[in-house]
């Protein structure tokens, strides 16, 4: 009796020690009231719909993982059914993605010659190795950035003065756009702006942006699609919502919003809103530049 009391003291004392040292969380998930939730909650309640747009810091080495874990896990229980996309790849290197793929060309030859982001081998590198590995359908959803330029400097108008090619790799003109204050990528041009009509071409290029990258989902046809873009295209329901819903209005939409916050025990209240999901990670998590 005396060495069991003593061993449940010397438990005891471990414990307290363990539960004082604590440990700090990598990240929390949370669902849109705050919640906390578990990963294999998030993945239950992402695979009920038709398109994941899952929002990203671009340089969260954190998020970036964990892309890859849910593309696996939904994946898995999609199996052919289930596509991906990234606003990193753009339109007009599709011929090139899906040659590089289907293993037609090399892996050099699809790196010079795709317009990779600076961060591509070490963030979006294992993303598009696993869809290739197994054969999953992979879209490169963004328009190109010679044509979000010209609606930077000449506004969406003049996308109708392009040639028939051009047009290929752009949505069906002419693009919705709303000039009002229900638009909030208009509004946070204007701060960056030195004019009202900077802004609304600066604002229009992302709009551009947004309706090509949901117009290639939307073509795809798959019943499943796990898409990667930054927050600002899919925050509060707006950036390519709002397309996807005009272009492929069948398609359930769930979003999830990659935050930064000094504590991850809880959701910070100025986050609230963004999203259906989220990925809190803490303020001073490793970055990947």
């Amino acid at each position: 009796m005396k060495k069991y009391t003593i061993l449940l003291f010397v438990m005891f004392i471990s414990l307290s020690v363990f539960s004082q040292k604590g440990y700090k969380k990598a990240y929390t998930i949370f669902d849109a009231q705050g919640k906390e939730i578990g990963y294999e909650a998030l993945v239950r309640e992402l695979s009920s719909y038709n398109v994941v747009l899952l929002g990203e810091i671009h340089n969260c080495a954190i998020v970036h993982w964990l892309e890859f874990e849910i593309a696996r896990s939904l994946y898995a229980e999609h199996g052919k059914n289930f596509a991906m996309g990234a606003e990193m790849f753009e339109a007009d290197n599709q011929l090139i993605l899906d040659e590089y793929m289907q293993s037609v060309i090399t892996y050099d030859r699809f790196e010079d010659e795709a317009r990779l982001w600076p961060n591509y081998s070490t963030d979006y590198y294992p993303f598009l190795y696993f869809a290739k590995e197994n054969t999953i359908p992979f879209v490169a959803t963004n328009v190109p950035r010679r044509y979000a330029n010209v609606v930077k400097n000449k506004g969406l108008q003049y996308l109708d003065s392009l040639s028939v090619e051009a047009k290929a790799y752009l949505p069906p003109l002419p693009i919705t756009f709303k000039k009002d204050e229900e638009n909030s990528m208009f509004a946070m041009m204007q701060i960056f702006s030195k004019s009202e009509s900077n802004a609304e071409y600066m604002a229009q290029a992302q709009a551009i942006k947004d309706a090509t990258m949901a117009w290639n989902i939307a073509k795809s046809n798959a019943k499943h699609f796990l898409h990667i873009q930054g927050n600002y295209h899919s925050d509060f329901k707006q950036g390519i919502v709002p397309y996807l819903t005009e272009y492929a209005p069948q398609m359930s939409v769930v979003t999830i919003c990659n935050v930064r916050q000094d504590e991850i025990s809880s959701l910070d209240d100025e986050n609230k809103g963004r999203a259906d999901y989220y990925i809190a990670v803490p303020t001073d998590m490793s970055v990947s530049y």
